[in-house]
């Protein structure tokens, strides 16, 4: 077997990095962990498609559960993706069904194209969903006719991932891989990790890989060292 020494690593033994075998995560609905903030996103998804406005749009940081929540809508209603970039003509989609455009404040838009998709949404009854990271208000947005519509819409905030919702996501991570894990260190790895939903996957995924490779138990030391690797404060007590 060939064996890799890496220059400078803090590690004395050669690891082995296991295959990328796939764990895919449940993503439905009755997969979905509810929380307080939450909630809100939740009942909106769940309330189509008797929602208060063609054009929803929910609103939170990095991590903090809206892919989740925009895939479950988009099984739901059967909407396609659309990005109203100029020449685009997603308005046609608009006319045809639900549409859902993500990362709205990452991808951008052009302004036009999006004020024809919001109309074309409302003059055949249809839906749109959107999400980003910031509020609409702070979209840079130049059509007066498009900010109008914008005003009209619903926004549904969801806020950071709290302590509880991510020992719960943690341990459903870990169950997803077949893995049990003590209480006591999903509540020492939430305690030091940065909070969003992403990094707990990224933490789990890395535990996992890492125990393979040299072929131990999660345990207290290994979270540490990974917390270590990906910023956190990790150092072991």
């Amino acid at each position: 077997m060939n064996e890799v020494k890496n220059a400078g690593s803090r590690r004395t033994a050669v690891e082995q990095i296991p295959l990328a075998f796939s764990h895919d995560a449940a993503s439905g609905r009755d997969d979905l962990l509810i929380s307080e903030r939450l909630a809100a996103a939740v009942a909106i998804v769940d309330a189509w498609p008797q929602w208060p406005s063609p054009v929803v749009i929910l609103a939170g940081p990095v991590g903090s559960g809206k892919s989740h929540l925009a895939n479950i809508w988009k099984q739901h209603s059967g909407a396609v993706d659309i990005h109203p970039a100029k020449g685009a003509h997603a308005a046609v989609s608009a006319a045809s069904g639900p549409v859902l455009f993500e990362d709205v404040d990452r991808l951008g838009f052009d302004d036009n194209e999006l004020f024809h998709v919001i109309n074309s949404v409302r003059e055949n009854g249809h839906s749109l969903l959107m999400t980003s990271r910031l509020w609409p208000m702070s979209w840079p947005v130049e059509l007066a006719d498009l900010r109008s519509r914008l005003k009209a819409a619903t926004v549904v905030e969801i806020g950071e991932p709290d302590e509880e919702l991510l020992c719960q996501v943690i341990v459903k991570l870990f169950a997803d891989r077949q893995l049990n894990i003590d209480d006591k260190l999903v509540l020492y790895i939430v305690n030091r990790m940065e909070r969003s939903l992403n990094a707990a996957q990224t933490i789990v995924e890395r535990l996992d890989r890492l125990a393979l490779s040299r072929g131990t138990k999660i345990s207290r030391s290994l979270a540490a060292e990974v917390l270590n690797e990906l910023g956190n404060s990790g150092a072991p007590d």
